[in-house]
Formats: structure tokens, sequence, C-alpha cells
């Protein structure tokens, strides 16, 4: 807004900068956004890899139970190996 008081004065008032404030909290909230996503994935990650974990040491367990039943049904047939 221009306005003449006296002649030869001129008062020029600029208003604005509103837009950098209002770029600069976008910003921020995209940063917190994208931070919680981000931590989000982390934890089914993390959680992907426990299940994981877990289902291989059932599979593990397994082999030994297996491995167990064919011992003792060897010594049941005579079939040892030595």
């Amino acid at each position: 807004m221009i306005e003449r008081g006296a002649p030869g004065t001129t008062v020029v008032e600029r208003r604005g900068g509103g837009s950098v404030i209002i770029a600069i909290i976008l910003v921020a909230m995209i940063a917190v956004v994208a931070f919680f996503m981000l931590d989000m994935n982390r934890g089914e990650t993390r959680k992907d890899d426990a299940v994981a974990d877990a289902a291989g040491k059932v599979g593990d367990s397994a082999k030994k139970i297996g491995d167990a039943a064919e011992k003792a049904a060897d010594k049941l047939t005579g079939d040892e190996k030595k």
C-alpha cells in the first residue's frame, strides 16, 4: 500500500512473508510424516524378521525330531549306521 502524506513524502508498507512461514510449516509437517512412515516401516521389518527367525527355529527343531525318530527306528530294526 502506498500512501501519500505531505508533498514529496511516500510511505511504502510491505506486507507479506506469510507465504515463507507457511512454506516452512509445510516442510516441517512433511518431514514429521515421513519420519513416522519410515519408523512404521522399520517396525514391520523387525516383526517380519522375528517371524522368519521363529520359523527357522521351528524348522531346525523338526529336523532334529526327524533325525531322532530315524535313529530310534534304526535301532528297532537293527539298521544302525555308525
